[in-house]
């Protein structure tokens, strides 16, 4: 490597080409950017006592990449926003020039030969910056004074028009803007090929990750690496297409999500999404045997399946449907195992009906924790290991097993949990209220109803002032009826006449036009036959529609003898089964004090799970965040944190950090009556807060 400090104008001069490879992402400078070099060279060219202004490097490969010709061809590894910008400003300096029919030290034509064409060249050999794409084609046009391709470059355009607007309203002359100019000074950083890494010389200049994208490096670190023909060949066969999928990279956002995807699928381990650059680098060295070709191949193949779960463009209409309800739950955090899964399909591993069905089992399994508000928190670990969990000569089986023997907060709620919960839960303020309810209206349908042309309807009103009609209906506790059901699945449904039903009693919004009986809608064809609209009611319609539910978000249907198949497959060691019953101690009043203690620890959250072992009987979130030990006079409690985080203002905890006990955690309480469960349960609570937002 040769680094010399030099003279921008003077580096610009004498027959050379400035080349930007395939594979280096578009110009990208912004007028922001423009105004602040503006400024730096106003700056410069107004204050004589400033000798020079630092630009910045330009790095370039000298030999060893192209065929001898009577001009240099100089590979840009780094410094192309700058040479782009430079050119464009001289250019309109040399357009200003020429219109001002003023005697300046330079001249338009001088200005183009020195510093923006190899004059004595034609052809492909003229220009002296060549850049990819659009670039090129635009900033050759303004070069030569043509009109802008079709397909122009809106940057460089826009960037050229800053600075001949600017010239034109500056108050600087001409000539002292061209000395400003003059004063600026790069580093020259030459490489040779055969002795210099340019991938790490790059890195090293982008260390600070301010001006690359983690798909920047990626896509250098892949392409750079290799001869000018074959990175032709895999940028255009494989790299283009790919980025022209994504958009284009203009946000690399969903690409760098693709990568941290690709790589959970490859080796099994979830990467910082801000850190997948340094991870794919790993992943290539690791299996450093397969060629650039090879892994740009791979890349290219799980790349098409996550534009289709990203963007749900796949062709087969069945499975799009099913990848749009997907992703209306966004659940992206499944994409892992979905692009295995994709992959099997594509590779016919994997039948249409079966990739379907799989499909569809991700969905129920993410809807119903999210109707029973089991944690999410763990679920991009859970998808990132499913694939171990799965036999692939049994693939449909072995996946609904997988799902089915999950336990605690990976659990897949059962049918009289989800229902329990889609009767009681606050629908009205859920996310996905909008698919549950076009679920609910269209299964089995063939006349697909657009839910979205159509609002959210309260039966029993949303204001609280109801009207007699409304509190005779419901009863003397219309107001703990109004408070406990209004936003619950019972009361809601959907209509275009929203406004006009209003705060209407029952009756005139079902015999209205456009009211209940009126309506096409299957939600409302219950409507049609009640006379009035009370708690019962109520109750009744988020029973059926419950019942429907378990229909739409299907739990899989498999044999006891099955699930013991792969349970005893999958287990080792302990297999024995406890309960309650083997805890001789759990009987008279310490039954009593233990039933209420359990019930105050499960009704914290839903995603609470008792689980009786051997030594101790679990409450777990995430993990364990009290165990208890019943004993003939009290009930031994460890809570799951550090003895020094707990607040104990009545100083009921023991610290067993230091000693042997059958529960978790370094906090131990005992308690003897069902008087001081409130104190007790002010402790179990800082506990269960501590682990239900953990992986």
């Amino acid at each position: 490597m040769k680094a010399s400090e030099t003279n921008l104008l003077k580096f610009l001069q004498g027959p050379r080409q400035f080349l930007v490879p395939i594979y280096q992402r578009k110009y990208s400078w912004t007028i922001q950017q423009c105004h602040q070099l503006w400024n730096d060279i106003i700056r410069a060219a107004s204050r004589d006592e400033i000798k020079g202004h630092f630009l910045g490097s330009i790095v370039y490969i000298e030999r060893g990449l192209y065929h001898i010709s009577t001009v240099p061809q100089l590979l840009v590894i780094d410094g192309q926003q700058r040479l782009t910008t430079l050119s464009l400003l001289l250019l309109a300096l040399g357009e200003a020039i020429e219109k001002s029919g003023q005697s300046c030290m330079m001249t338009k034509r001088k200005m183009l030969n020195h510093y923006l064409v190899n004059n004595d060249e034609e052809s492909e050999w003229y220009n002296k910056l060549v850049l990819t794409r659009s670039d090129k084609d635009t900033l050759i046009s303004l070069i030569a004074g043509k009109k802008l391709p079709d397909e122009s470059s809106k940057r460089i355009y826009e960037n050229y028009k800053y600075f001949v607007d600017a010239i034109k309203n500056s108050n600087i002359s001409l000539d002292d803007l061209y000395q400003g100019i003059s004063k600026l000074i790069v580093v020259d950083i030459s490489l040779d090929r055969d002795h210099d890494n340019p991938q790490l010389i790059f890195e090293s200049l982008n260390s600070t990750g301010l001006d690359l994208s983690q798909a920047d490096l990626i896509r250098n670190f892949v392409l750079m690496g290799v001869e000018p023909k074959e990175q032709t060949e895999l940028y255009n066969e494989y790299w283009y297409p790919m980025e022209k999928s994504f958009g284009n990279l203009s946000d690399s956002v969903l690409f760098d999500r693709f990568m941290r995807d690709y790589l959970t699928v490859r080796t099994g381990r979830i990467p910082n999404i801000q850190q997948v650059y340094a991870s794919f680098k790993e992943y290539v060295y690791q299996n450093s045997p397969l060629s650039v070709k090879q892994i740009v191949e791979d890349l290219y193949r799980f790349s098409k399946y996550f534009v289709k779960l990203a963007f749900q463009t796949e062709k087969d209409k069945d499975i799009n449907l099913a990848l749009q309800d997907i992703n209306t739950l966004k659940v992206d955090v499944s994409y892992p195992f979905l692009l295995e899964v994709y992959d099997d399909y594509e590779s016919h591993r994997l039948s249409k009906s079966d990739f379907i069905a799989i499909l569809r089992l991700v969905e129920t399994y993410v809807f119903r924790r999210g109707i029973c508000g089991v944690p999410t928190n763990s679920l991009n670990k859970t998808f990132a290991n499913l694939s171990k969990e799965i036999a692939k000569d049994n693939y449909l089986e072995s996946v609904c097993v997988a799902f089915l023997l999950k336990d605690t907060y990976r659990r897949l709620p059962s049918d009289e949990e989800f229902a329990r919960e889609l009767v009681v839960k606050d629908i009205y303020n859920f996310r996905n209220r909008n698919y549950l309810l076009r679920k609910l209206e269209n299964f089995n349908r063939k006349e697909i109803v657009d839910i979205e042309a159509y609002t959210i309807e309260h039966i029993m009103p949303q204001n609280n002032d109801l009207s007699n009609e409304w509190r005779k209906d419901l009863g003397e506790s219309w107001e703990e009826v109004h408070k406990t059901y209004l936003h619950t699945l019972g009361n809601l449904t959907l209509t275009r006449y929203n406004s006009e039903l209003s705060d209407r009693p029952f009756k005139a919004k079902r015999d209205m036009e456009g009211g209940f009986a009126d309506s096409p809608l299957w939600l409302n064809k219950g409507l049609r036959n009640l006379d009035c609209w009370n708690k019962a009611t109520i109750v009744e319609r988020a029973r059926s529609l419950a019942d429907r539910a378990l229909q739409v978000w299907e739990y899989p249907q498999l044999s006891e003898d099955v699930l013991s198949k792969y349970r005893n497959k999958g287990t080792e060691g302990e297999t024995v089964t406890y309960s309650l019953a083997d805890y001789p101690n759990l009987q008279g009043d310490i039954l009593t004090l233990f039933e209420e203690l359990s019930k105050r620890i499960c009704n914290l959250d839903s995603s609470v799970r008792m689980e009786v072992k051997k030594l101790y009987i679990a409450f777990k979130t995430t993990t364990n965040f009290v165990d208890i030990v019943p004993q003939k006079s009290k009930l031994r409690l460890f809570l799951n944190m550090p003895f020094d985080e707990m607040h104990d203002p009545k100083g009921l905890c023991r610290n067993v950090g230091n000693v042997g006990r059958w529960g978790n955690g370094e906090v131990e309480v005992n308690t003897s009556s069902t008087d001081e469960i409130d104190d007790v349960m002010f402790l179990i609570n800082q506990s269960f807060e501590k682990h239900r937002d953990e992986e």
